[in-house]
């Protein structure tokens, strides 16, 4: 050996004081504690050491900047993550392959095998006693719920520090091969570095279980059915995620999923490659899933996530389940213009939204009518409309079928459906001192099984009706021809009113409404026209109404 280095006693076999409990109690990632600013100059130091000669100079050129145990496994560490890359060729040519130590540091690339022993090697010769393991892992090909049978498919290492085992996989934490396994991608991943043994043990399975570091151990079977999290999920600061098995099976043509967080984040869904067929809630910690497949078979759901602060990151996926579905709830079936997530929330709250009277994604109306109020954020000005499949509801028509009544700060949205059927309430807003367009903002999902029902539109607004004038009567956008209709208008601020019919019918003031009827006989259309400035003769129209034909 050269001077000045000390090769380790035999390492003692784990046991006691090394081991976690398990389930996972939601501490810390690590299983020591770990300060990653504190490592930021040494972590800079071993990316730039260039040694390829020998391993020993390597590590004599790294642990220049190291002082204790910890510092001397990070530098090595390091440098192997971010130096040796995964060989695509040689995982498939295993024959001509060599995972010696220094046939690794000198062709700059390996598999596990290789990674891991050079792992081991290097830490032997800075003091630290190391182990090379190895057992099944959910890597590169695994499928959802399947069986592990035959050799080991994966190596890792084994660190003693501070007078306890810690694991590690720096193959994990170097990046990347793509689906076709024909290309490698550096990607530092700090996941896989001192991992907390009960997370460790979601995708790596050790040949010998008192290398779990875990009590109660656990079985393969149980290692084959448990979730796989990617490691995006506990970096993005998830908790949990409910089932905790890869396979889910419907009941009653439905499934669901629950993800807890810590912190606000944004999620999505795909099963089967599309956004469609299921109904997505954000909870302040977390989110729940329910979808309804509306196809027999096997399908994948992922679950994908990002941080709600950073708008410009991208989802990463976080979560992989195979449904197995065995009917079909065709009366889920949900239009397309549905958005996810469904239904208020933090975003929305984020947005202005405050204080939902319907805090749930679906509402349900029997007689086709509904009505939803919130308390608005300052400056905030609202569009809504409503969409479904296979409707005659034009865009336009879509917004008439909303009526918006301001009180104050708060905001109701009335809904008359034109027919039965599942409709979806999208609403926008903006600042009103943006002169800019109005930004999509959330939707419910609004269903209606009773086949009477038939609204019609509320009559058309025009731009001088103000925000917080309302309409008493008639609600009804179409007027019955040859009759006298009553009216009734809350408004302020105006000198006279007006309706226009084939004769023109001049509205009272009384307790801040406008009252009066008008006689439809004789026209097609109704107006109704303010008179702002009784010393003007300008008349405004506010309001269109239709009158049926005979």
């Amino acid at each position: 050996d050269s001077p000045g280095f000390q090769r380790t006693e035999v390492p003692r076999p784990p046991g006691g004081k090394d081991l976690h409990a398990y389930p996972w109690d939601r501490s810390s990632l690590k299983s020591m504690p770990v300060d990653l600013q504190q490592f930021e100059k040494l972590d800079a130091y071993a990316l730039q050491v260039d040694v390829k000669n020998s391993v020993e100079e390597l590590v004599k050129a790294l642990l220049k900047q190291a002082r204790t145990d910890l510092e001397k496994v990070r530098a090595i560490w390091m440098w192997i993550c971010h130096h040796i890359e995964y060989d695509v060729v040689g995982y498939h040519n295993k024959s001509q392959l060599s995972c010696k130590p220094i046939d690794v540091l000198q062709a700059g690339k390996s598999i596990c095998e290789g990674y891991a022993g050079l792992f081991e090697q290097m830490c032997s010769i800075a003091g630290i006693q190391c182990l090379k393991l190895s057992g099944y892992s959910k890597g590169y090909g695994y499928k959802m719920g399947q069986t592990f049978t035959g050799d080991s498919d994966h190596a890792w290492n084994a660190v003693y520090l501070d007078g306890r085992w810690h694991l590690l996989d720096s193959t994990w934490g170097s990046g990347s091969v793509d689906d076709a396994f024909t290309k490698f991608t550096f990607r530092y991943n700090e996941f896989y570095f001192l991992t907390h043994p009960a997370l460790f043990i979601n995708n790596h399975f050790p040949d010998n279980s008192n290398w779990q570091l875990l009590k109660p151990t656990l079985t393969l079977k149980d290692f084959e059915s448990n979730m796989l999290h990617s490691s995006n999920f506990y970096m993005l600061g998830l908790l949990g995620a409910h089932p905790e098995t890869g396979v889910i099976h419907t009941v009653n043509g439905k499934a669901s999923v629950s993800v807890d967080c810590r912190s606000a984040t944004l999620f999505m869904f795909k099963l089967k490659e599309s956004e469609e067929h299921g109904l997505m809630t954000l909870k302040k910690h977390g989110m729940k899933l329910d979808i309804y497949p509306q196809k027999t078979g096997s399908h994948k759901l992922q679950i994908f996530a990002k941080p709600s602060k950073g708008s410009e990151e991208l989802y990463s996926c976080v979560l992989e389940y195979r449904v197995e579905c065995s009917s079909v709830d065709k009366a889920m079936h949900f239009p397309k213009e549905l958005s996810q997530p469904v239904g208020p929330s933090w975003f929305t709250e984020r947005h202005g939204f405050l204080r939902p009277s319907h805090p749930d994604p679906i509402i349900h109306t029997n007689d086709g009518r509904c009505s939803v109020t919130f308390t608005l954020g300052k400056d905030i000005s609202v569009l809504a409309s409503l969409h479904c499949d296979h409707s005659s509801l034009a865009e336009d028509m879509g917004r008439r079928h909303i009526m918006q009544i301001h009180r104050g700060n708060q905001i109701e949205l009335k809904i008359h459906l034109p027919h039965a059927g599942n409709f979806v309430l999208k609403i926008y807003a903006k600042k009103k001192s943006d002169p800019g367009n109005y930004d999509y903002v959330f939707n419910y999902l609004i269903t209606c099984l009773n086949t009477e029902v038939k609204w019609p539109a509320f009559p058309q607004s025009y731009s001088k009706w103000a925000e917080d004038y309302e309409i008493l009567e008639p609600l009804s956008g179409s007027l019955p021809a040859n009759r006298n209709v009553q009216f009734k208008l809350k408004m302020h601020g105006v000198a006279k009113v007006l309706v226009q019919a084939e004769d023109t019918y001049p509205l009272t003031l009384s307790r801040g409404c406008w009252e009066g009827t008008c006689n439809t006989s004789g026209c097609r259309e109704v107006f109704v026209m303010v008179h702002e400035n009784a010393n003007h003769s300008f008349y405004s129209h506010v309001l269109k109404y239709e009158v049926e034909t005979q």
